[in-house]
């Protein structure tokens, strides 16, 4: 990630900071993920965690949790009531008519299997993560295959 040493922040440090503003619509409190795409300096899309257009979300009716068995052998629950941000993001992008093509995509950690296949289909070519995901290496390879560049602000695992 890039750095700056003066008092104003550097574009990576700039545009996780818009990300902690975003997860805060996030309809999930159990997990306030974000993602924000830009390109060129220019914000594309943004958001959050939240359940299906007109579907009820978990602030309002609770979560809808799953033990999920990660391939790591890592027992785990999900909510599984959310669309994940970096989805909705590029719904929204999509919903839009916005391309997505060379932008960077700002996420709260290493995108989910799902996530990386939309990523990689929509020439997205770097993607910084808040700290990584415990269950995610296979995305973080997928990446390395297409030439994606990963990069996280932080090196520890997401605990939830």
């Amino acid at each position: 990630m890039e750095t700056t040493n003066e008092q104003r922040p550097s574009w990576d440090e700039y545009f996780m900071e818009v990300c902690r503003a975003i997860a805060k619509r996030a309809t999930c409190n159990r997990w306030k993920s974000w993602c924000v795409i830009e390109r060129d300096h220019q914000i594309l899309v943004t958001w959050y965690v939240w359940a299906p257009r007109w579907l009820p979300h978990c602030d309002d009716v609770g979560h809808l949790l799953k033990e999920v068995k990660d391939e790591d052998g890592h027992v785990s629950q999900h909510c599984m009531r959310t669309v994940h941000a970096e989805q909705n993001a590029i719904c929204q992008a999509a919903k839009l008519w916005i391309s997505l093509d060379g932008a960077t995509l700002y996420c709260k950690m290493t995108p989910c299997r799902a996530c990386a296949m939309m990523i990689i289909n929509c020439w997205i070519k770097r993607v910084i993560c808040e700290k990584k995901y415990h269950a995610w290496a296979e995305s973080e390879e997928m990446f390395k295959q297409v030439g994606i560049q990963l990069e996280f602000v932080h090196d520890e695992v997401e605990q939830y």
